[in-house]
């Protein structure tokens, strides 16, 4: 076939198979006594052969050696593969912050740090949350046990992360910023320390009553300021006082409201929502509502 009918059934131009041609990629069969070129069905399919592995990114230098058998074609496509993941997890971290920039109006230094940030290695990420760990430990009494476990729960970005991975590294990298966040977090661990239940492992066993006794009360309709959730007040502040061995009276339904109120903040729940996004840990459910019904039925038996 001549050149025209070859770039036909290729989909390439002529200039591209004559180029194609020069280089010695693709074989002319014979040239006519006038000088053309002519081709066979063996052309064509080494034609396309090199069509796809340039579609697929490959350069014509290293698919010249691919033909020449000076590279074999699994070890090449490997290479390149590994290559292009490289290239895609970049793009989706500054797609990320593009989306980032775009949800609002941002100065040219907010954008350079929204960057960085997307762009930040795997030690500059875990450099970050210990900034923000040192920040929240300072000067502050919290269990050694505590912080340690803490300082390992580092964001690990998979090599391939998804959408909601990046996004959610963004979020908690700005998170991990806010001075007001840190400021009370700080005030939270100030509260702890100084009020250590007396039963070992208390707090967990105590949360998680909370949890399923709001739950079940909201399940069942119960409003926190009717009579119905007197009883589960009732229980649950019960359970507080002997871990902490306090005697459920007026002074200590008080004092039990304010700790509880200032040891909660929905921003901490998204810190850990936000890192098992990141670390494809199982899903941190949301929980606060759940305080919020307790903590108002509280204040409501209080009144009374």
């Amino acid at each position: 076939m001549h050149i025209g009918e070859l770039a036909r059934r290729t989909g390439l131009t002529v200039k591209t198979v004559r180029y194609y041609s020069d280089l010695g990629l693709v074989p002319e069969a014979e040239r006519t006594l006038s000088g053309y070129r002519r081709y066979d069905a063996t052309a064509q399919v080494r034609l396309e052969f090199v069509r796809t592995l340039r579609e697929l990114g490959l350069d014509l230098a290293t698919i010249r050696k691919v033909l020449e058998r000076d590279r074999d074609l699994p070890s090449v496509a490997a290479a390149h593969a590994e290559a292009l993941s490289a290239q895609i997890r970049i793009l989706r971290l500054q797609r990320a912050a593009l989306r980032a920039i775009a949800r609002e109006e941002l100065g040219p230094r907010e954008v350079d740090r929204v960057n960085r940030i997307a762009l930040a290695s795997a030690e500059e990420r875990r450099r970050i949350i210990a900034e923000f760990l040192d920040a929240i430990f300072t000067d502050v009494p919290v269990d050694p046990q505590f912080a340690a476990m803490m300082r390992r729960a580092a964001p690990e970005l998979p090599d391939d992360p998804t959408d909601e991975q990046v996004d959610a590294w963004l979020e908690l990298a700005e998170l991990v910023r806010d001075e007001d966040f840190r400021q009370r977090l700080r005030e939270m661990g100030r509260g702890q320390a100084t009020a250590r239940p007396v039963e070992p492992g208390a707090w967990p066993r105590l949360a998680e009553l909370v949890c399923d006794k709001a739950q079940q009360a909201l399940d069942a309709g119960i409003q926190p300021d009717s009579p119905e959730a007197a009883p589960v007040v009732d229980e649950l502040v019960g359970a507080y006082a002997a871990a902490y061995g306090r005697t459920d009276d007026d002074t200590y339904r008080r004092e039990l409201l304010d700790a509880i109120e200032h040891g909660s903040d929905p921003r901490a729940e998204r810190y850990w929502q936000l890192m098992a996004t990141i670390n494809g840990w199982p899903p941190v459910p949301t929980r606060m509502h759940l305080w919020g019904w307790f903590t108002a039925a509280l204040r409501a038996q209080i009144r009374l």
